[in-house]
């Protein structure tokens, strides 16, 4: 088809100017659409960045601020695990505190109680001491009576008793005063 149109039109092609030739005109339409549709496409190409520019810069945003907030945390975290440690230093300085008065009331009370309990001991030695000195007390004192009274019988008769007896009682008011 483009032979013949040649071949008919090569007396036309002479007459006609660059505008009359239908090629001219389809590259012109060409170059408009494509003019066209590369602006329409730029343009939608450019918004769709644009929005994607704005989606990047607002998702950097949101980790700029999620840095920040973590950072904080981190810290907040870091201030109250410090505060946390100094409280248990706090409270086991207060335990060894307890535990050190604790002790000087134990030893204190096993003291008092080793006094007591020696003390008692003492009590006990003591009162058995004096239990045994009583016993050979009374032991003794009946021995000296019984060895008085066979003394006194073999050797004091009768008559001499009497005696005895009243210068015994004789003798009892200046003793008693």
């Amino acid at each position: 088809m483009g032979s013949a149109w040649a071949a008919g039109s090569e007396g036309v092609a002479e007459h006609t100017g660059f505008f009359a030739n239908p090629e001219t005109w389809v590259a012109v339409g060409f170059l408009l659409f494509v003019a066209l549709l590369g602006k329409l496409l730029w343009t939608r190409i450019a918004a769709l960045l644009d929005k994607r520019s704005a989606d990047i810069a607002r998702a950097l945003g949101d980790a700029e601020r999620l840095r920040i907030d973590a950072l904080r945390a981190k810290d907040d975290a870091r201030r109250t695990l410090d505060e946390a440690a100094a409280e248990a230093e706090a409270i086991v300085a207060q335990a060894r505190e307890e535990v050190q008065r604790m002790q000087h009331r134990a030893t204190q009370h096993l003291e008092t109680a080793i006094a007591l309990r020696e003390q008692q001991a003492l009590d006990r030695i003591a009162q058995s001491e004096a239990a045994a000195a009583k016993q050979v007390r009374d032991m003794t004192i009946d021995l000296a009576l019984a060895a008085t009274r066979a003394l006194l019988r073999e050797q004091v008769g009768a008559g001499k008793a009497e005696a005895l007896v009243n210068d015994a009682i004789a003798e009892l008011p200046r003793r008693l005063h």
